[in-house]
């Protein structure tokens, strides 16, 4: 068969979870999506554990770095915003392409603005950082969802591990490289190096079109309007499970090593290494998470991870212990490991037109990761880091509240005769 009529022949089918495809197809897509979501983790950490050595370079007071810091939360503002309509009127494959590139990019222009003790070229260089980040994850996302609905098996949290492989890996670097006392240019640009390789030889498995609305489907959408995904109740819930388990996973990311350090009284070292701790848990809940939905069942695993993270929160918030703080850590980490890619999966079940019901989930999660730990810092200010963990442990019982939307939906019988191929 004709790679273009094949191309299209997976499109057609994409909403039905037992749609054949050939293994080595599917198999050479989820590699290729493993690679794309290993790169964003690993220049992530690359970015964090060398922010000390940027901030000496620019001799950037810290009110001078948060405005530094300001142009990552604009470019991911920009980047989350558009990627939804880009991908519908585009696919995910320009959309996961532009955004890779974009990240690739980015950290040879910060390595540049820091070496030349330049704040703007910096805070660019972190704009593109962010605009790549939130716009191709949210289309990685999309296309995870349609590799998982074809292969008819959990997909998604292991997907999700990869990103967070890559942070445990770099993070190891970035500390070898601190201690080392290797130059933040050279770490910044062989990353870079490293991303690009991995996005070039990822992006020959990503084919066109998915995620994709035709000027004739919207056409025969408008000829047939169904009521707007926002108005569905159940995404509605959903869209909550992905909220909070993207705040509970959003906190750590920027705030466990001060909540260990301020709030417990680790040194700056071991604050360290708890966050790479809480990494690893999560890599481990991530990549072992999907033989036990398939076993459980997806509403389950949900209510018992956000348990988990509830439970990791309240401990280090509430008890005034070093040994159980460390303990809590992996609770936490355990629990929010599953949450984001297990509700976006539920997303994509939950109706037609997936690939826009994916991509709303995503963009909910993505804002909570951008909104929720800043804020978080102006409450911490008032009331300590730990008092403010309060917020995250609220929304996480409000998740295993809601957990019962995420089980599996049963189509339609109209769903199941419009997924069926044409002859």
């Amino acid at each position: 068969m004709p790679t273009g009529r094949f191309l299209r022949t997976l499109v057609r089918v994409t909403s039905s979870p037992t749609a054949p495809a050939p293994a080595i197809s599917l198999r050479r897509r989820r590699f290729a999506l493993y690679a794309l979501f290993l790169l964003p983790g690993l220049s992530m950490s690359a970015w964090v554990t060398r922010t000390p050595a940027v901030r000496d370079l620019l001799d950037a007071s810290t009110s001078q770095m948060g405005l530094v810091l300001f142009g990552l939360s604009i470019g991911s503002m920009l980047g989350i915003l558009s990627s939804g309509p880009l991908v519908m009127r585009l696919g995910t494959r320009p959309v996961v392409l532009a955004g890779s590139t974009l990240v690739v990019v980015a950290l040879p222009s910060i390595a540049l603005g820091a070496s030349t003790g330049q704040p703007l070229l910096t805070a660019f260089g972190l704009a593109l950082f962010g605009g790549g980040m939130g716009g191709g994850e949210v289309a990685m996302n999309v296309e995870g969802a349609d590799v998982e609905r074809l292969g008819g098996r959990s997909f998604l949290p292991s997907l999700h591990g990869c990103f967070s492989l890559g942070t445990v890996i770099g993070a190891v670097l970035g500390i070898l490289a601190n201690g080392a006392g290797f130059p933040v240019v050279p770490h910044l640009v062989a990353t870079a190096a490293v991303g690009a390789g991995l996005l070039l030889w990822a992006m020959r498995a990503i084919p066109t079109g998915t995620g994709r609305v035709t000027a004739a489907e919207r056409a025969a959408q408008a000829a047939t309007p169904r009521p707007a995904i926002w108005k569905d109740l159940r995404l509605v819930c959903i869209g909550g499970v992905v909220l909070a388990m993207a705040l509970a996973e959003g906190t750590a990311n920027d705030w466990l090593p001060l909540i260990m350090v301020d709030g417990h009284g680790f040194g700056a070292t071991m604050g360290s290494l708890v966050f790479a701790l809480f990494a690893a848990s999560m890599t481990i809940g991530r990549f072992s998470g999907g033989p036990i939905v398939e076993r459980v069942g997806r509403s389950r695993v949900l209510l018992v991870s956000a348990l988990f993270a509830a439970t990791g929160l309240a401990l280090i918030a509430y008890v005034d212990s070093q040994i159980v703080a460390v303990a809590a850590v992996v609770l936490w980490g355990l629990g929010a490991s599953l949450g984001f890619p297990l509700a976006l999966s539920a997303a994509g079940d939950s109706g037609p037109d997936s690939a826009a019901r994916v991509a709303l989930a995503s963009v909910i999660g993505y804002l909570a990761f951008l909104v929720g730990p800043p804020t978080l810092g102006f409450l911490g200010e008032e009331i300590g880091l730990r008092g403010a963990l309060v917020v995250p442990l609220a929304v996480a019982l409000l998740a295993a509240a809601l957990s019962p939307a995420t089980a599996s939906r049963r189509p339609t019988a109209e769903e199941q005769l419009e997924s069926v191929p044409e002859p």
